[in-house]
């Protein structure tokens, strides 16, 4: 069996003599550290380089068939997988350091870890849940692929793409927990198990996905096991406290967004159809979601339905796209200027402060002020 330590050795020693300045942290992880390494398990260990030259220390390399990566990570790659903007975030949280350069570099590095160790808090609550969003939409990507090509038809094809989709779910599901995974690789699931949220058929969707050898039943469960999820993700947003703010999520909404409304009148009066279809469908679903995130202290998630449109609704603004005509546009001019009253008139109400001036010295009167 391979002396892998006495490897480690070698590089750490041949840093030290060649590369003291280059290379701030070598560390590693994986089953070495946790007592899980076999005789074909492999040392799993990074650096951090300090400057350029010292990425010329990595290295892949077989010692009597077994495999070394000695791979570098950049100090904004750590920092990534400390924010678990990447995934890994067990190489930083988890390892253990056989070089450091300097006491600043080690003082960086533990506050990379503290990052972490504030991962279940409330406060990281809101972007974690927005990971786990985001994660999913990849599954849709990969669920559009398994029913739009005829290659759906294959097993092999089929289980590719299911591989991605559970990979994925449980990125999620480690989100949503706001937690991260010590374990890869076929080992997910026994770190899931015993999570207060994940969809209550996990283990038979799983084992469909894994055992099936019927595409259809395999496509089947990956959009249930989907679907479950995104259910789970839309319950944990809709348990979090609101906190409503018009003038943190409208400031400067008005000003910017008018230039559309006028853009829409424009097309009204030219009577040019195509031009009102695709702003006025726009300006009608960006307000309307701009509004949700006023009352609600959020942003409408992706798998909303249109329930964002509540408050449109509940305002009274005028439903701009049942309005769109190509043989008539007064409908949809008269309601876009009573959009633009019932706008300005709400915003006002809600002390959103607006920037309108008369005219151009009036604005230089304004802007000599904000010095």
């Amino acid at each position: 069996m391979v002396d892998v330590f006495a490897v480690a050795d070698i590089i750490v020693k041949h840093i030290k003599t060649h590369f003291p300045q280059d290379v701030a942290i070598v560390g590693y992880y994986g089953s070495y550290l946790q007592g899980r390494a076999t005789e074909r398990s492999d040392l799993d260990f990074f650096f951090i380089p300090a400057t350029a030259r010292g990425r010329e220390v990595e290295c892949q390399f077989i010692i009597d068939g077994i495999s070394f990566d000695f791979w570098p990570i950049g100090w904004e790659r750590a920092e990534r997988m400390a924010t678990s903007e990447e995934w890994s975030t067990t190489i930083i949280a988890d390892c253990e350091l056989l070089y450091v350069r300097s006491e600043d570099d080690l003082a960086r590095f533990m506050g990379l870890r503290e990052i972490i160790s504030n991962m279940c808090s409330e406060s990281k609550a809101a972007d974690l849940i927005s990971k786990a969003e985001s994660v999913l939409k990849d599954c849709l990507i990969n669920l559009a692929k398994m029913r739009l090509t005829e290659a759906y038809k294959e097993l092999v094809y089929c289980r590719t793409q299911a591989q991605e989709i559970a990979a994925n779910i449980f990125k999620s599901l480690g989100f949503l927990n706001q937690i991260y995974y010590k374990r890869s690789w076929g080992h997910y699931r026994e770190q899931v198990r015993n999570l207060p949220i994940k969809p209550d058929q996990l283990d038979q969707y799983l084992d469909t996905i894994m055992f099936s050898r019927t595409p259809n039943e395999i496509i089947s469960a990956c959009e249930k096991l989907t679907g479950d999820t995104l259910l789970l993700i839309s319950e944990r947003q809709k348990r979090r406290e609101e906190i409503r703010s018009f003038s943190r999520r409208m400031e400067g909404y008005y000003e910017e967004e008018r230039g559309m409304l006028n853009k829409l009148l424009t097309a009204c009066d030219k009577e040019h159809y195509e031009t009102a279809f695709f702003v006025a469908i726009g300006v009608q679903d960006g307000l309307a979601r701009i509004l949700y995130a006023a009352e609600k202290g959020r942003w409408p998630s992706f798998v909303d339905l249109g329930e964002h449109r509540e408050f449109y609704v509940r305002y009274g603004y005028p439903d701009l796209v049942a309005l769109l005509d190509p043989t008539d546009f007064e409908p949809l001019r008269i309601a876009v200027l009573q959009l633009i009253e019932k706008l300005e008139n709400h915003l006002k109400a809600e002390g959103v402060s607006l920037n309108q001036f008369d005219s151009v010295a009036e604005f230089e009167t304004y802007y000599k002020s904000k010095v």
